[in-house]
């Protein structure tokens, strides 16, 4: 799997890949990322609009689109199968793995989707080149295939509570999961899925920059929350974003896709 690119290998083959903006920030941060997009951007990029692109037949958010809808999402923006695709963003939550895993999920070559380390933060903190030029993509035929085992409902979670098939494990900072603070969206209850364990995506990231911890990093981290690497693991978050991150730094170690509940605490947290 080639999960991450650097900023300087980026630069150097902007030419070669197809580059998507997937910028998403919390809806408590009064931030729009579009706006933020047309004000400046890298070159060549596209921008990925998270809530447009998930699917619209949910009262859930961001949860995943089908394959015809994705088909087409895909098709608009020029890409096909054989394109390498690098996504990036600018968020405190790096929504940018969120679109990485909907890519793999849809059966994209692991080796040709990449997420962009650092993002946006780091590219302006080495002081490289951005646009407000808007690029028109021609469009392509894109076909997707589900990988279905790459995803998890609410009555999985439950069968599993009893079972103890896989670990589960939730990417919120710890005074959600502990239900100390209350969550953002009103209609939620405050908590966490029983048996499941807590890793916030902040310790998986370096604070300066917004890239990964190296993968030895990544282990240490991973065993903190008595994570048997030889047991099936499983992802989930507020509404399917954050756990994308854990989902990423996994693959990082492991090598294989990651397993998110997509309906996450949106759905499992409802009163």
């Amino acid at each position: 799997m080639n999960n991450l690119v650097s900023t300087e290998w980026l630069e150097k083959n902007l030419e070669h890949v197809k580059l998507l903006d997937a910028t998403w920030h919390m809806p408590l941060t009064n931030r729009d990322a579009y706006s933020e997009f047309l004000k400046q951007h890298i070159k060549n990029a596209n921008f990925f609009d998270l809530n447009k692109n998930s699917s619209q037949d949910s009262t859930l958010p961001h949860m995943l689109p089908s394959k015809n809808n994705w088909e087409k999402t895909i098709s608009d923006f020029g890409i096909t199968n054989s394109d390498h695709v690098v996504i990036y963003d600018n968020s405190d939550v790096i929504s940018s793995c969120r679109v990485w895993y909907n890519f793999l999920y849809f059966n994209h070559n692991a080796n040709f989707i990449s997420v962009l380390d650092g993002g946006l933060r780091k590219w302006l903190l080495e002081s490289r080149e951005t646009t407000r030029k808007i690029n028109l993509a021609s469009k392509s035929n894109y076909l997707a295939k589900e990988n279905k085992s790459m995803v998890l409902d609410k009555n999985q979670i439950n069968l599993n509570i009893i079972n103890k098939k896989f670990q589960l494990i939730d990417a919120r900072n710890k005074e959600r999961f502990y239900g100390l603070q209350p969550e953002p969206r009103k209609e939620l209850n405050n908590g966490h899925i029983k048996n499941s364990k807590n890793l916030p995506f902040t310790e998986l990231i370096n604070n300066l920059d917004n890239t990964f911890k190296n993968k030895a990093e990544l282990e240490k981290i991973f065993k903190s929350v008595d994570l048997e690497f030889n047991k099936g693991v499983a992802f989930t978050c507020g509404s399917g974003v954050t756990a994308c991150i854990l989902g990423l730094a996994n693959s990082i170690i492991s090598g294989k896709n990651p397993i998110i509940y997509d309906g996450s605490w949106s759905e499992y947290g409802l009163k």
